[in-house]
């Protein structure tokens, strides 16, 4: 047991899954250049737990290697959420914690800030008050709960306040701060690799991309896991393709469904450039110069929103809405017919272009920094 006072103690912070690293990398920068500097402890759960991708990521974002991994791994989100439990509860009991921060929606983000809470300990939640309102979504249930038991909220977009109002969460706890994910992009967009570059060491040629290309992504198991959803937009994506080149960045779910399915051989036309998940880096390359992003991801929409690249989104809500009403984002739905319309529209028109939301400007961990030093000083004084 540590026998520091809180006030020695660090500031625990959380990765579980790829989207958190990048929403972490900026945090703990920023932490670390605070005066006076807060002392960190850097936890991985091992949620997401691809060592290759693991590996480059934090080597593309320059952030520092874990303290602790739990090494949790897959399971149902019972298991999981139940196995990060236990596992993170003796790290309280190692190292003491003056606050346990945690970002996104992810199980490791519920896990962590409610052993945290029970303990006493101060919970940070970074990207809070987000809301798809579909309870059938597990990140959805993630988000809500956390929210609760929080005792700092920083939010990305001000309609975050409003969602936390409804659920009677004071208001005094929320604080508006931008996005940290946009922190990173900024910082890292020069770093990004070329297109040309990445289709050349996949073995494709500079002229398939020469007219333009869009870029897809597809992971969600609402839209993956059954055929008589994937296979029709699989078939929305080859027509697209005929008329727009489409890099697929293909996730190990989407290519083993579409294994089980029998449907792999609906990705041989000439119009899909198939690669493998990509680094961090590499897709901002990618979307960076792309005519379009047809996705199911909701970070590729604000990204897409930051790098003015207008981006169907296969999904019929977002937990971003802002992405929507001043940014790049289109819901477009399930349905193959809409997402054929929408992607010749951004073909005819050129698509939306937006505008940059307010905070997005790449000092949201700054402001932070700033927040939770001087938070963390008048609790414990």
């Amino acid at each position: 047991m540590s026998t520091e006072t809180r006030g020695d103690a660090p500031v625990i912070c959380v990765v579980g899954a790829r989207p958190n690293y990048m929403k972490m990398a900026p945090i703990m920068r920023a932490l670390a250049a605070h005066q006076p500097s807060l002392r960190t402890l850097l936890v991985h759960t091992g949620q997401h737990y691809d060592a290759a991708m693991n590996d480059r990521l934090f080597a593309d974002l320059a952030l520092p290697r874990p303290n602790v991994n739990l090494e949790v791994g897959s399971g149902s989100h019972a298991v999981q959420t139940a196995e990060v439990m236990k596992r993170f509860e003796p790290v309280i009991d190692a190292h003491g914690a003056r606050a346990v921060l945690v970002v996104g929606d992810v199980n490791s983000t519920l896990a962590c800030a409610l052993v945290a809470a029970k303990r006493d300990v101060p919970v940070v939640h970074v990207e809070s008050g987000l809301r798809s309102n579909d309870r059938r979504m597990p990140e959805e249930i993630n988000r809500i709960l956390t929210d609760q038991i929080s005792d700092i909220l920083y939010t990305t977009e001000r309609s975050a306040h409003a969602n936390l109002a409804r659920e009677g969460i004071p208001a005094e706890r929320a604080v508006f701060v931008g996005n940290v994910m946009i922190d990173s992009l900024l910082a890292n967009l020069p770093k990004a690799p070329p297109p040309v570059e990445l289709l050349a060491a996949a073995g494709y040629g500079p002229e398939r991309i020469a007219g333009g290309y869009g870029v897809v992504t597809l992971h969600r198991p609402s839209n993956v896991d059954h055929p008589q959803t994937l296979g029709p937009i699989i078939d929305a994506l080859r027509d697209i393709s005929v008329r727009l080149p489409l890099v697929f960045a293909l996730h190990p779910r989407t290519r083993n469904n579409l294994d089980c399915f029998g449907m792999q051989d609906r990705l041989d036309l000439p119009g899909f450039i198939i690669l493998p998940p990509q680094g961090y880096l590499e897709m901002l390359g990618l979307m960076a110069s792309a005519s379009m992003v047809l996705t199911d991801s909701g970070g590729i929409q604000e990204e897409t929103t930051a790098l003015g690249v207008p981006c169907l989104t296969i999904r019929e809500n977002t937990e971003r809405p802002i992405t929507v009403e001043q940014g790049t984002n289109t819901l477009v739905g399930v349905d193959p017919d809409a997402l054929r319309a929408a992607a010749e529209a951004v073909l005819a028109g050129g698509g939306k272009r937006g505008r940059i939301p307010e905070y997005w400007d790449g000092r949201a961990a700054e402001r932070i920094a700033a927040h939770l030093g001087s938070w963390l000083t008048a609790h414990e004084g």
